[in-house]
């Protein structure tokens, strides 16, 4: 196993509307996966946020979840938080004496490569431990479109 851990810092505190699942087996991840397409093919979401984004999410997630319920397991639990500026993917396991290592030097054949795919698709990503529970995250890019703002005109722009 390779000495390399993810970086520890705390879960950012973002605000927005927050999705939560509980993950007590790996088909339950599999459910949450098909409510988690379902709810970003919405078309009020669908519309606004990018293709790419609402895949890189479903990645991270079927990525976090996995590693939660083989390598942290107990009970497993699931929050994603939704704004304009990102999504904020945190999965929390009952096992913070094991924090994430992602593979170095690996062959992909023999699996492990999914850390370094979440650090890539992310904009920040950590995780830390407390009593009993540890939390991995990940914060990623909505590709929600934000409204512009305009700019009021100057007076030079009317000459």
């Amino acid at each position: 196993m390779s000495g390399l851990v993810w970086p520890s810092a705390p879960v950012p505190a973002e605000r927005g509307d927050e999705w939560r699942w509980a993950l007590p087996t790996v088909h339950d991840a599999s459910r949450v996966r098909m409510d988690l397409r379902a709810r970003l093919a919405h078309p009020s979401l669908a519309a606004r946020s990018t293709e790419d984004a609402r895949e890189g999410l479903l990645l991270v997630f079927e990525e976090l979840s996995s590693n939660a319920l083989r390598h942290g397991g107990g009970d497993v639990q699931a929050v994603i938080v939704t704004n304009a500026a990102c999504w904020l993917i945190v999965l929390s396991d009952e096992a913070p004496e094991s924090p994430p290592r992602p593979a170095v030097d690996r062959d992909p054949a023999f699996g492990g490569m999914g850390l370094p795919m979440v650090a890539q698709l992310s904009l920040d990503y950590g995780w830390a431990g407390g009593p009993g529970r540890k939390d991995v995250w990940a914060r990623l890019p909505s590709g929600l479109e934000v409204a512009s703002v305009p700019r009021p005109r100057s007076s030079s722009a009317n000459d």
